[in-house]
């Protein structure tokens, strides 16, 4: 009998079609989050379980009683919804999906960055609520980026690749990370390394957030962080919710503190504060990152090829744990 696998949300139908030629694969037809109890009793049922981001998998869940799962497939390349040390101590293997996602998010940074500073969200809400008068020489002018610098918050691939994009657009780079690249990244992106993120947050004209969720990043940017920001200064964040503590982001958006933020994630997602809501400087997207059929079908296939060497006994590629 071929291995049963779970996928917790529906996946682009050439992969799901792909799994079913290899493995007895059980998709949620209601496409949602399953809750604790019910990822607890599917631990008893499959071999393996493809989570995504929604699904919490924490120490409970996974020293389930009579538990069969060998491997959870991770669908994204974060993980910090996974207890790695619980599945360390339990003997589940966890896989994830690096590379095939940095372009896509890369992609949504900038275009994040565009939309905040041409104020192309509140344009567009104008123009649909019929509130749009014409063309005047003051109307909604944003700012331009060319000459401007980029603060990079971490630097690992999808940093990498939004640097590379807005040299294009004229801006300079910089960054803070734990580790520092190497020079001839650095020389390629020319980009200048900060000692601190305080010093790189109090330079840049736009910020983004390129780091891992996770405790040890949670309100990394606060209070004290936002308020070292130029009031002309944008904040963008393509990382995870957790990383911004959306109370002090909302009050210096509404103060002027900084001039906006474009977010595509949020602290409590889906649900969505409604102090961002209701502010015209802020661009909110719904966790669009990866949203593009080529890169969700790459990941896909690529959470498959690591279950295809696991079932063969073979150490899959992208193991982190």
């Amino acid at each position: 009998m071929p291995p049963k696998i779970l996928l917790t949300r529906r996946w682009p139908d050439t992969v799901e079609a792909h799994l079913r030629q290899r493995y007895d694969v059980t998709v949620d037809p209601s496409d949602r989050p399953l809750s604790a109890a019910e990822l607890t009793e599917a631990m008893g049922r499959y071999d393996a379980i493809c989570p995504t981001v929604t699904d919490r998998l924490g120490a409970a869940i996974l020293a389930a009683p009579n538990a069969r799962v060998r491997i959870l497939g991770n669908f994204g390349a974060g993980f910090e919804h996974i207890d790695l040390e619980a599945a360390k101590a339990a003997g589940i293997v966890v896989t994830n999906t690096p590379d095939v996602l940095t372009d896509a998010t890369a992609d949504l940074a900038i275009l994040l960055m565009l939309m905040a500073s041409r104020r192309a969200g509140e344009g567009e809400r104008e123009l649909r609520a019929g509130q749009w008068t014409g063309w005047r020489p003051t109307h909604l002018l944003g700012q331009g980026l060319a000459g401007k610098r980029l603060g990079l918050v971490g630097f690992g691939r999808i940093a990498q690749a939004t640097a590379a994009r807005a040299r294009a657009f004229g801006l300079s780079i910089a960054y803070y990370s734990r580790r520092r690249a190497d020079a001839d990244v650095e020389a390629a992106l020319d980009a200048t390394h900060v000692d601190s993120l305080e010093e790189l947050a109090a330079t840049s004209d736009v910020l983004s957030l390129h780091c891992p969720g996770g405790p040890a990043t949670r309100h990394l940017v606060n209070a004290a962080l936002l308020a070292r920001m130029r009031p002309t200064a944008i904040l963008v964040n393509t990382a995870r919710g957790t990383v911004v503590n959306e109370a002090a982001l909302i009050a210096a958006l509404s103060s002027g503190a900084i001039a906006a933020a474009g977010l595509d994630v949020f602290e409590g997602e889906p649900a969505v504060n409604p102090g961002l809501i209701a502010l015209p400087n802020a661009v909110l997207l719904p966790h669009l990152g990866s949203a593009t059929l080529e890169t969700r079908t790459a990941m896909g296939m690529r959470v498959a090829a690591n279950l295809d060497r696991f079932f063969a006994g073979e150490v899959p590629h992208d193991r982190v744990a």
